[in-house]
Formats: structure tokens, sequence, C-alpha cells
């Protein structure tokens, strides 16, 4: 059988029809040498081959056959009968394996027992011109290969969610030829994390850094559950142009090999929670990434507590910012006040909070 499991460093230059659209960014930025917290991508193949032997191809075709995505009623049942059965299929033992032998050889490097996110990649996702914010899963603080397993399958089954069959309709995204990657990596043990776009996202300023920043776990930034600290700074000086402080009520932590979310002190929640080195560092790799790609990045960062300072900013995504991003550039920019809180990246639609 072909190798369905490629790690982060087998490869210098990731592939969306291989490693789906986040897997191939992970993969890519490993080799551009950004800080990527390590990992492996459990490729298209072994969904593929999933799908195929377990027969689930046939019924994925005929539940969606002549399906009405305009039938709320109707695209809810479809989605529930495909991700059923997807969710309770056996995968087949060969790619069983790879997956047990990757995750084995990652705790290995990381230590084992210790916790990893497994985050969906599809092959449709990413794109310049569509945003799939929030239609796949991703599920963290998972520990042992059976759970992983579990939520390998988890993750195929969200590539027919209701919103995401919904979406691709609207947008003639056909259903052949998609397919779902997976990313499992070490998990982020972040004391600070969030979103930042290297354009400001209201007025679509190129000069500009954003970044939208709060304490703990970033999918509270992302699903816009917070007020975070929102920071515009100069895309030259990394001067901050201007800054406000969110209110930051609540994070999402470990404790006790679980994620809670809690309440953030009053004291904490009326003081930045960045440096002004932090809001710099995440500044300039945010910069990094749009120098790499070529063009308006939304990325994905963490502060790991699991780190040394100065090697604790790690990357977790970057993708094409897409509202300005394509737009062509122009004379000149109309200057306006950034919106703190601006909802950016993907929603995490399904956080996972007990290791399993």
């Amino acid at each position: 059988m072909l190798n369905l499991v490629h790690t982060f460093t087998d490869l210098t230059q990731g592939e969306v029809g291989v490693h789906g659209g986040k897997g191939a960014s992970l993969i890519t930025m490993t080799g551009a040498g950004m800080p990527v917290p390590p990992g492996f991508v459990i490729t298209i193949g072994a969904f593929d081959e999933f799908r195929d032997v377990s027969g689930l191809s046939r019924l994925i075709d005929q539940v969606l056959g002549d399906l009405d995505e305009n039938d709320v009623a109707a695209v809810d049942a479809a989605s529930a009968r495909i991700r059923s059965a997807l969710e309770e299929a056996t995968i087949p033992a060969a790619v069983r394996t790879q997956i047990d032998d990757a995750y084995d050889a990652l705790m290995r490097r990381i230590g084992t027992g210790m916790p990893v996110a497994v985050r969906s990649s599809a092959t449709a996702e990413d794109l310049p011109d569509a945003s799939f914010a929030g239609q796949q899963d991703t599920y963290l603080w998972i520990s042992g290969a059976e759970s992983v397993s579990e939520h390998v399958r988890r993750c195929w089954a969200s590539l027919y969610t209701s919103r995401a069959i919904t979406y691709r309709r609207a947008n003639n995204i056909d259903e052949f030829g998609l397919s779902m990657a997976v990313v499992v990596q070490k998990m982020v043990n972040a004391r600070a994390a969030g979103v930042a776009m290297t354009l400001d996202p209201a007025t679509g300023d190129r000069s500009k850094v954003v970044i939208d920043a709060s304490y703990g776990l970033g999918e509270l930034v992302v699903s816009g559950t917070v007020t975070p600290d929102n920071t515009v700074l100069d895309k030259i000086t990394f001067a901050v142009v201007r800054q406000s402080v969110g209110e930051k009520a609540r994070e999402l932590v470990p404790r006790g090999g679980r994620l809670v979310e809690r309440d953030v002190e009053a004291d904490r929640r009326s003081v930045p929670c960045l440096s002004n080195d932090d809001v710099r560092r995440v500044a300039e790799l945010a910069k990094r990434a749009e120098k790499h790609y070529r063009v308006p990045q939304d990325i994905e960062w963490a502060i790991d507590d699991d780190l040394p300072d100065g090697e604790n900013l790690v990357l977790l995504q970057a993708r094409p910012e897409t509202v300005h991003g394509a737009q062509p550039l122009t004379a000149s920019v109309p200057q306006a006040a950034s919106t703190s809180g601006f909802s950016l990246g993907s929603i995490t639609a399904s956080l996972t909070r007990v290791s399993a």
C-alpha cells in the first residue's frame, strides 16, 4: 500500500490534492522554516481508501444525488445519515496501522501521553475565492491511539455537515473528487493565542498588520466568544498605530487532562495579554508568512507555555485573506479604525474537552 501518512518534515511543499488545504499549508510552512508544532497528515488517499473499502462512496452518491440544497430538512437528514455511517465504519487495517505508527513516532518525539489536536483538512478549503470557515471539525486535547482514530473518523464525517453541503452546492463546487485529509499535531499549551492579518480587515490597507489576542487557546477568539485585545501595527516599522484592550472575559485552558472554559480574573482582563515584544513577534511572523506566500495572510498563532521564551511563538495556520487580498492594489487606501473582535480565521466547529 502507498504511504498514506506524511509527517510535516517528510516533504518541503504540501499539496492540497494530497494533504488538503490545512495540511498542505502546515507542511509548506514547516519546510520554509516557520515555527509549526510537529505532527503528521493523514492524506486524502487514506480517506478515499476508507470510503471505498467500506462501500460508503455509493451511499454518499445516492444520498446526495438529487438533493435540493434549499430544502433544509432534507439537507440535515442527508448530513446525519452520511456522518453516522462514516463515524461507525471500520478503518481498513492497513490504513489504521499507518496512523498508529505515525502517532507512536510523534509521541516519541514530543513525549508519551502528550495530547494532540485532530484537525480536518479538506481539499476544498482555504481557497483564494471561497471561505470554508467552520464547516469541518477540529478536536482538541486528544490522547491515545484509539481516541485519535475515533476523532479522525469524526473529521472525515464532518466533510458532510449540513453547512458544508449547502455551501458547496450554492457555490457550484463539485462533489466529485472532494476528499478530506486530517492533521494530527502537538496540542499547544497556549498562554495566549489569536489571529493576525497582514492587512486591515476593515479597510483593506496592506500597510498594516492587525492582531487579535486573548488568554488561553485561540478558539474563543476565532469564534467571537471573547472580545480580544486588538492591535494595529505599521507593517514596515512594526510601530503600534492603535491598540484597544478587550474584556477577555473567558479563556480555554487545560486543567486535569481536559480543556476547561473559565472566567478570567478581573485584574487580567484590564491589561493586554501580550507584551510589546510578543506583539512585534506576532506581526513579524505574519509578515513572514505573507512574504512566503506572496499574498495577504490570515494566520492563527499561539504562545506555547511548553516552550522556552523566545521560542514559544508558534504558527498554527496560514491562509489567504479572501475579502480584500484578491483585490488589485490601488494608489491609495482609505484609512479607518479597525473593529476589535472582527471575526477572523476558521471557527472551530467542535471542541473535545475531555481526552478519551
